[in-house]
């Protein structure tokens, strides 16, 4: 598993329209597999879970990103998962880590 975490001083809805676009045009077989967006007490919050084969692991890898935010700033939160071979503990978390490099090196940049 790989995280990160990031404050954007962004719309909430300016940075969903980012990590959707970074995500799915950054490999190609990146996909959405569910979202999720509401509004609770004036905040939004939108959450977005993509797939992509991983090349490197020979397997699938997900990553979900959860961003909390309004009209002046928003958190996100990306995880990912799946990558990982063995069965007690984790070896080969290189797709996991690939994957998540995508989103982080577009945001940071």
């Amino acid at each position: 598993m790989a995280k990160y975490e990031r404050s954007f001083n962004l719309p909430l809805q300016t940075v969903v329209r980012k990590v959707e676009d970074v995500v799915l045009q950054g490999s190609m077989s990146a996909s959405l597999e569910a979202c999720s967006d509401f509004t609770f007490h004036g905040v939004g919050c939108a959450v977005r879970v993509f797939e992509r084969y991983s090349w490197l692991g020979s397997n699938r890898v997900s990553m979900s990103v959860t961003m909390i935010g309004d009209d002046h700033a928003t958190r996100l939160v990306a995880v990912t998962s799946g990558g990982s071979q063995a069965v007690f503990f984790k070896v080969n978390t290189w797709g996991e880590e690939s994957f998540l490099d995508t989103l982080t090196t577009a945001l940071e940049g």
